[in-house]
């Protein structure tokens, strides 16, 4: 089925959040109706694990648009993003102005708030652009979610092993046995670029919608303590899952970040040594015997 020639393109808007599984429900939904998509997000503070340095709100909401981006790929759908002003209002307007969609997917989570009347962005979007412009909520409820006594949400603290398969697998075994919803969070680390982190969460994040299984997530600031503790703070958080390489040298345990996070919650915190893959261990004992 090839897109409607009269149709226009589909905005997703990413207000503080990463979008999620219901996110790319919607979008697969409209995909081949639509002559393209747009991933648009404003510079403002990120809802999982928020960062301190709001110099880094920028790199925040580059993060969301890409790993999004990412996961539509993962199903096949291409798509342009865009990082827009730190309003959420101005940013959206220009947004809709910039790509003229027929409909905007706004993602963001129900009680979102903006402005010094505190408006919610939701009636003000569709006050300001139906009916030319659809504005189809995508809630984001993880609150709601953690507050189930059915579902477990676990707070997963992972970089480098972020798409090992022993976490992966986890993941998904976990939610088999009793609905878990995930929210991933990626300090920044010298040792992986951005690009291999967005790859790798993306990749993640599609494996787990595969499995029907609720997932968010997204690369955050380096000090992974600081992103624990904001989420902590920030959300009902059931548990806490820490994944690091099993058998090697890690920062993260060498500052204690395990025992640290125990000390702020008293959820359980796990620590979870997953496997290299194969190609990694070959490459690290050929570089080993180079030397």
């Amino acid at each position: 089925m090839s897109a409607d020639p009269e149709a226009r393109p589909l905005l997703v808007f990413l207000n503080e959040v990463a979008g999620g599984r219901k996110l790319l429900q919607a979008v697969r939904e409209r995909a081949e109706r639509v002559p393209f998509v747009a991933v648009c997000a404003p510079q403002n503070q990120p809802t999982v694990g928020q960062l301190i340095d709001s110099g880094e709100l920028r790199d925040a909401a580059r993060a969301r648009v890409e790993v999004t981006m990412s996961v539509l790929a993962e199903y096949g759908i291409d798509s342009v993003g865009e990082v827009m002003d730190p309003d959420s209002a101005l940013a959206l307007d220009d947004a809709v102005r910039a790509h003229e969609p027929g409909e905007v997917l706004l993602s963001c989570r129900s009680e979102t708030r903006f402005g010094l009347t505190r408006k919610d962005l939701v009636e003000w979007a569709r006050a300001r652009f139906e009916p030319d412009v659809a504005v189809t909520h995508i809630p984001v409820r993880i609150a709601d979610d953690s507050i189930r006594w059915d579902v477990i949400h676990t707070l997963v603290v992972a970089t480098k092993t972020v798409a090992a398969p022993d976490l992966v697998n986890r993941l998904k075994e976990r939610a088999s046995e009793r609905p878990h919803r995930y929210t991933i969070i990626c300090p920044r680390s010298e040792e992986v670029s951005e690009e291999e982190v967005v790859r790798d969460l993306a990749s993640t994040l599609a494996e787990l919608y595969r499995a029907d299984v609720d997932a968010t997530g997204q690369p955050m600031s380096p000090d992974p303590f600081h992103a624990v503790q904001n989420a902590i703070e920030h959300y009902r958080i059931d548990e806490v899952l820490i994944s690091t390489f099993a058998g090697e040298d890690s920062r993260w345990l060498e500052g204690d970040l395990i025992g640290r996070v125990r000390e702020i919650t008293d959820k359980q915190v796990e620590h979870l040594e997953v496997g290299r893959p194969a190609a990694a261990v070959a490459a690290a004992v050929a570089e080993e015997g180079g030397t």
